[in-house]
């Protein structure tokens, strides 16, 4: 089943699948599930085409989901970065945003670069 473009796994518990969703975690889920008036125990392949269609229409109108919260987020990186903000400069430089120290613990952020001489390379035995 697909929903904004989406692969939603069959035999997952409909609440748990619709996390799949970029923008959808469990709260938004259930807020879905009970506007549509879906059972939250029912499985992702047993659902009618007609309760699929209203927790789209639901999800929809109430909140931004897949593409059009990525183009948000982008949009608002974009912002951040044309206005020269420090914020705005960390996402250019692709460093860490959030105040995270950077001497050490970076690495996610910045890939697994090692700058300085020795802490990349394997020990030598010497003979």
């Amino acid at each position: 089943m697909r929903i904004f473009g989406v692969n939603i796994p069959d035999n997952k518990r409909i609440e748990i699948s619709l996390t799949y969703l970029y923008g959808v975690g469990p709260a938004v889920s259930k807020k879905a599930l009970t506007a549509a008036k879906v059972e939250v125990d029912k499985k992702a392949k047993d659902l009618t085409a007609d309760e699929v269609l209203r927790i789209q229409n639901f999800l929809e109108k109430s909140f931004p989901v897949e593409g059009e919260l990525r183009q948000l987020v982008r949009r608002n990186i974009s912002r951040l970065k044309d206005l020269g903000t420090y914020r705005g400069n960390r996402h250019a430089r692709r460093l860490p945003v959030r105040g995270q120290r950077t001497r050490t613990n970076s690495r996610t952020v910045r890939g697994n670069v090692r700058k300085t001489a020795g802490s990349g390379k394997r020990k030598v035995d010497l003979k």
